[in-house]
């Protein structure tokens, strides 16, 4: 009997640890600084939601639109795979899209896994469209405030065009965007291409894929990403390289292997600063 109950007591303590990895979103905060930032936008926060893979955060997406609202958001960006292709489910994640329109502009780019569940044209982007997101495909649009303005500008995921390698893929779809000289914050899904990006001259990304390693050893980071493959070196964070940066979700769903450990769901928030 004794040993039944403390096998039912480990049982629940393992119930509850992988609850808790799955379900819990936190808020991680990043500021980022550049000479750049015009006046007008500093102090500005910026929210990612990112790799939501079509899981569920209470009643109608409820504790992740609490989370993100909390964060008092300017602008919010949603950074790929917002659905994901082997369990799509898209009424589901737009739940949190409903919430999220209600608490500022939106900004969304694809994710590999709407372009593989060949319902992106015909579903996802007019869906979100419709709801007033402003959809990202290889093009830029101008954030105003108080007479001055930074740009925003989203690409698509390279998935789009498997005959292309990805470095070429991502400078096509940067020379498409039509990018000028304003200070450029960057929407894009992977976050390997980081040479690319700061090769291209843009300011800050914004990117997701990874997961956070899915499995993260406390101390010593992720066990694999998509991309990236064992050990990543790039999974959750603010990287650098030249004067770009790169911010670095770990995402807040799922996707093949269905658990996260280690790895809490999160919300990435951004205030930007000019020095």
């Amino acid at each position: 009997m004794k040993k039944l109950i403390a096998l039912i007591f480990v049982a629940l303590l393992l119930l509850g640890f992988a609850w808790v990895n799955n379900n819990w979103i936190v808020a991680t905060e990043y500021s980022v600084q550049s000479e750049k930032v015009p006046d007008a936008f500093a102090g500005k926060r910026i929210v990612q939601v990112s790799d939501l893979h079509n899981a569920e955060f209470g009643d109608q997406q409820q504790s992740l639109l609490d989370k993100v609202e909390a964060a008092n958001p300017d602008v919010i960006f949603i950074t790929g795979d917002l659905i994901d292709s082997d369990r799509y489910d898209l009424e589901r994640s737009l739940a949190a899209v409903d919430g999220l329109v209600e608490m500022s502009e939106v900004y969304y780019v694809i994710g590999n896994h709407e372009v593989s569940s060949n319902r992106l044209d015909d579903e996802i982007v007019p869906a979100l469209e419709e709801r007033g997101v402003e959809v990202l495909r290889n093009r830029s649009v101008m954030w105003e405030q108080d007479g001055e303005a930074i740009q925003i500008a989203g690409i698509d995921d390279p998935l789009m065009d498997i005959y292309l390698h990805e470095e070429e893929f991502t400078r096509n779809s940067i020379a498409e965007a039509g990018l000028n000289d304003a200070f450029t914050l960057l929407l894009a899904h992977r976050p390997e291409q980081l040479e690319t990006y700061a090769s291209e001259g843009i300011d800050v990304v914004f990117a997701g894929h990874a997961h956070g390693g899915q499995i993260r050893f406390p101390g010593l980071g992720g066990l694999i990403a998509p991309g990236q493959g064992w050990f990543p070196s790039m999974t959750e964070g603010v990287f650098e390289s030249g004067d770009t940066q790169l911010v670095l979700s770990r995402g807040l769903g799922n996707s093949g292997f269905p658990l996260r450990v280690f790895n809490l769901p999160e919300v990435v928030v951004v205030t930007l600063e000019n020095e």
